[in-house]
């Protein structure tokens, strides 16, 4: 026995040397007792926890790691009930497109003391969202399930996976080494589709640019912005590509904030050309194709997924940066638009944005308090957005400067996400100005991460936007002509709420305060929760009224 200990490794310390070799440097999670032998590897290696107070927020934590490297994001969770607390950040990174490996534990599978205690199929109950869900049923197959995990998780388009772990798998011995991981490159589109493309751009008269979340999932971003102001065509972004290209640009024609009808879309339906980089249909379509319509060029790592309202007519598929820097060259600098009509949908939208930037009504409207919002964060700082109302306002109204400085999810859009997301990137950039924006119903879903947030001595400031009420429903609700009902709630005091954590808490009481407040909080590091109170009596009159009365013949 002896010399087969010498010989041989336990599955559980394959598995987090597997983790090592792949770059793994934190697991976010929640443990229990059928993780007990890979915690107890995760002791002796170099790999630190992160322990949370929920499922969720260790898995919404590894996602946005994911998001925000581009290396998958490690979450731990039990059998059974911890392992169904990650559905909702399984289907979040699915969706959103965020590299993210959930491993799980299971009872053993060799044979039960237990019955059926506790036992559910994880493993089939995740693979309709996850790019790969699998048991490891022997030692040795380890190494190769990581590889594979990670290989499947990082590639475009990128996703969640899940690994279940037995117990009686992660004790037992084993013989396999780990794989080494290696670079992986993505092919370049073909030289005739790029000459297709080219061909439309230069048949076109007001073509437009479209930038989505693949252009903001990899380092792509001097391309396009070159590209952009090379061919001097207006760009649009959707709410997951803000930040590719710098939106304090002259082509900056505004935010798909809403699905149809802003101002924006009086561009977008004159454009007889959209170029359309890095974005899927999993966000709303920003814009309508219909037979005989507006040319379409799909530009990503993987070909269009095609539904009634996006058939591409050109498809350049490759790696995204290689692809525009390619498109580029062979357009030359010999383009001839008419790009008046743009530059007037543009000025328009930016009258329309920077109306109420000063508003001094208390509660605080949503105009003033996305502009005190930009008024303190520098052009790298980074704001991470639960789901409301309030996400829409934020997508319109707030120019992003950077790439991923403003996090929002327009896949999934699921309440409760916000706030690990914000601590995630609090934890990967210390040197930044990190703000979590949260609506109070969606802050209170995973309002006990808190406590790993001082924990962990981050750096972050947490906007409760206060209305008592899920306000993005009850819009919704009063849009639709019915009753205001059913939507409201009352809310515990946010301030000493905050102290019980060890945060500190702050209650504006003046619209003038909040800078300042902002300000005081930022300077003086550690958790800061500022609770607000907001008016959203603007939702109607500019989201609705104003919109539905606006004429396109600008």
């Amino acid at each position: 026995m002896t010399r087969l200990a010498e010989t041989t490794t336990k599955a559980s310390d394959l598995l987090v040397r597997a983790l090592e070799r792949e770059g793994v440097q934190y697991v976010f999670g929640v443990p229990g007792e059928e993780n007990l032998d890979f915690l107890e590897s995760l002791r002796t290696s170099g790999i630190k926890l992160i322990l949370t107070r929920h499922e969720q927020g260790a898995a919404f934590m590894a996602a946005t790691y994911g998001r925000l490297t581009g290396k998958a994001g490690v979450c731990l969770a039990t059998l059974g009930p911890g392992a169904t607390n990650f559905a909702t950040p399984a289907a979040y990174a699915h969706l959103g497109g965020f590299p993210l490996i959930m491993i799980t534990g299971q009872k053993p599978i060799k044979k039960s003391k237990q019955g059926l205690f506790q036992i559910i199929d994880i493993v089939n109950l995740f693979d309709p969202i996850c790019k790969m869900s699998k048991q490891i049923v022997h030692g040795d197959t380890i190494p190769a399930l990581v590889r594979e995990a990670f290989r499947t998780a990082e590639e475009e388009r990128p996703g969640a996976v899940l690994l279940e772990l037995p117990e009686d798998i992660a004790e037992e011995r084993c013989t396999a080494q780990v794989i080494e991981p290696h670079q992986r490159y993505y092919a370049v589109a073909d030289d005739a589709v790029l000459s297709d493309a080219v061909d439309l751009i230069k048949k076109a008269k007001m073509p437009l640019i479209l930038i989505g979340a693949g252009a903001n999932r990899k380092n792509v971003r001097s391309a396009i912005s070159d590209f952009v102001h090379s061919t001097r065509i207006p760009f649009f972004v959707t709410q997951m590509g803000k930040g590719v290209v710098d939106e304090r640009s002259e082509l900056f024609l505004g935010t798909a904030a809403l699905s149809d009808g802003d101002y924006l879309h009086c561009a977008i339906d004159r454009a007889d050309l959209i170029i359309n980089i890095g974005h899927d249909v999993v966000e709303k379509p920003p814009f309508f194709m219909e037979a005989g319509g507006k040319k379409v060029i799909h530009v990503n790592y993987k070909s269009a997924q095609v539904d009634q309202v996006y058939f591409p007519q050109v498809e350049v598929v490759g790696d995204l940066a290689a692809s525009i820097v390619r498109l580029q060259y062979k357009l030359g600098t010999d383009l001839r638009f008419d790009l008046s009509y743009f530059e007037t949908v543009r000025q328009e939208v930016e009258s329309h944005i920077g109306e109420g930037v000063d508003d001094p009504r208390f509660p605080v409207t949503p105009q003033r308090f996305v502009a005190d919002t930009r008024r303190v964060m520098g052009d790298k700082d980074i704001i991470a957005l639960d789901n409301g109302i309030y996400k829409i306002w934020y997508a319109r109204n707030y120019k992003a400067y950077e790439p991923n400085t403003v996090l929002l999810d327009n896949a999934l859009a699921t309440m409760g996400a916000g706030l690990p997301s914000a601590m995630a990137a609090a934890f990967l950039n210390p040197d930044r100005r990190v703000m979590a924006i949260c609506g109070d119903g969606g802050f209170m879903m995973n309002s006990q991460e808190v406590e790993t947030a001082v924990r962990l001595n981050l750096n972050l400031v947490i906007l409760v936007l206060n209305d008592g009420s899920y306000g993005m429903i009850r819009w919704k609700q009063a849009a639709a002509g019915l009753a205001d009902w059913g939507l409201e709630f009352n809310n515990p005091d946010f301030v000493k709420y905050a102290e019980s954590y060890g945060a500190t808490g702050h209650r504006v009481e003046a619209t003038v305060d909040l800078v300042p407040v902002f300000e005081k909080a930022f300077e003086a590091g550690g958790v800061h929760l500022i609770d607000l109170p907001v008016d959203y009596s603007e939702n109607q009159k500019v989201l609705i009224d104003e919109l539905a009365a606006k004429a396109c013949l600008l």
